[in-house]
């Protein structure tokens, strides 16, 4: 039987709620076992995290439980990442993989969705190359796994949804999410990116910016306070912007302020933050905020200013240091991270240093480093690179051994001092508690596991590297 590729299903005129009771009867009956039992395995970003949360719980409600064994699901979803080369070459060879596994349960379906199935080129290639996936469909229809799957399994093709141009640019509220933990949870607060950074495939994947309103971000906020979530992470790819979109236009600032006024127990965390859109105003939001943690993720990507430019950053290096010196100054136990590309095309050596330079400078608690990956469709995927990937590859180690020293030499200035961590869970390597500090540092130390979930003082009394060691003292 042909596929339908590319199919477009007409918008539904079934409420998403009926497809879920067909599919948890069909499944019923379907399963091997006596409930049918789904995998979701996520790639990337949080914000693809978040997203796989909500596959799982639209998929909860119809009727299906989770499993990490291939051989017990009936239903395999991978929920894709297309930021970087080594991602998507990942998934392909586990896509691969499930060959074997379909082969001995013929009855499984697999599906494939996320960032990676936005881009034409990824879907034919899965089209061609891997006819025992049954469903790709794309980031803009996530609310629509109910019927996507419900044709998937009466129709008898193949199905391929990326969706029309108006779900590009809505927001679908009020979706079932099945949280991965209890401890900490994760708050989308818009979607989208309008910055279209040279090297980055986020916009193409994901569509323009568009925010939640205020009221509804509060309304799951509250939600999570209540059900005791210690550590919300406020998600989007460029948290700065938020708002500017909305009917009545609100500040990233604002949006914190109102979270932050709610009462409880629990610690505000955002990304990612984007320097050019980052201002005093912010930094005074978390200066003088009860819950917000004093770490803030300020990718550079690079410390020259014309790879920046090239990059498309909107920054120069002056600006990015005269806000991480406010920072600092404003709020003097501040946590600063980033995220840094080694060998950007056309980059010299000597700009390279540029870099090493900047991080020597501003001490960076940790940084995310990657070798720049070439991202189909976007402009720095087209630009001359005379840079081998060995060459890369030194500038690479030399960027991480720089970070380690800096690294070590920051947690060793915290030996001795009191930190307040939130305990997660137990180090199955060291048998330890591991919680995080309020600047996002891991924490080793002794303790009773009836502490897992709540925050305590921890004294430091040793220090490797990123990771401290101490003792509770309550």
């Amino acid at each position: 039987m042909a596929d339908k590729f590319p199919i477009h299903l007409a918008p539904p005129v079934r409420p998403q709620a009926d497809y879920i009771s067909d599919i948890a009867q069909i499944m019923a009956v379907r399963a091997r076992g006596p409930v049918p039992m789904a995998l979701v395995h996520t790639y990337g970003c949080q914000q693809n995290v978040a997203d796989g949360e909500k596959i799982k719980g639209q998929l909860g409600e119809m009727g299906f439980s989770f499993t990490d064994k291939e051989d017990e699901a009936d239903l395999i979803i991978f929920n894709t990442c297309a930021v970087r080369e080594h991602a998507e070459d990942r998934v392909f060879g586990n896509v691969g993989a499930l060959k074997n596994v379909k082969q001995r349960n013929p009855s499984l379906i697999i599906a494939l969705c996320g960032c990676m199935m936005e881009q034409e080129h990824v879907a034919e290639r899965i089209r061609k190359s891997f006819p025992f996936v049954n469903l790709v469909f794309g980031t803009h229809v996530i609310h629509r796994l109910p019927e996507l799957l419900f044709t998937t399994i009466t129709d008898g093709h193949r199905v391929f949804e990326r969706g029309d141009d108006s779900e590009d640019k809505q927001i679908v509220e009020g979706l079932p999410i099945h949280r991965d933990g209890d401890i900490k949870a994760w708050l989308t607060v818009m979607y989208g990116c309008d910055n279209f950074c040279s090297y980055c495939v986020v916009p193409y994947v994901r569509g323009r910016e568009r925010s939640r309103t205020p009221e509804a971000i509060l309304e799951e906020f509250k939600s999570l306070v209540k059900a005791g979530y210690k550590d919300i992470t406020l998600l989007g790819q460029n948290v700065n912007s938020y708002g500017k979109s909305l009917d009545k236009p609100i500040s990233f600032s604002e949006l914190l302020k109102m979270l932050d006024a709610v009462d409880g127990d629990y610690r505000i965390r955002f990304m990612t933050s984007h320097p050019k859109d980052a201002t005093h105003e912010l930094i005074d939001t978390i200066a003088n905020g009860r819950h917000i943690s004093h770490h803030l993720h300020l990718p550079f990507q690079s410390g020259n200013d014309r790879v920046l430019k090239e990059m498309n950053r909107g920054y120069t290096r002056e600006k990015y240091l005269a806000l991480v010196d406010y920072a600092k100054q404003t709020i003097p136990d501040l946590s600063l991270t980033s995220d840094i590309i080694v060998g950007f095309p056309g980059e010299t050596y000597e700009e390279f240093l540029d870099t090493i330079d900047l991080i020597q400078i501003v001490g960076f608690t940790s940084l995310y480093t990657f070798i720049y990956s070439p991202r189909v469709g976007t402009r720095a995927a087209k630009m001359p690179d005379p840079v081998s990937a060995d060459e890369k590859s030194k500038w690479f180690t030399e960027l991480c051994s720089t970070q380690e020293q800096i690294a070590a030499q920051r947690c060793a200035e915290m030996i001795g001092t009191t930190q307040r961590v939130l305990v997660e869970e137990r180090n199955e390597k060291n048998g330890l508690l591991s919680g995080r500090t309020d600047g996002n540092i891991i924490v080793d130390f002794t303790g009773d596991e009836q502490l897992i979930g709540s925050f305590i003082k921890v004294k430091i009394t040793a220090a490797r590297n990123w990771i401290l060691y101490g003792e509770s003292i309550q």
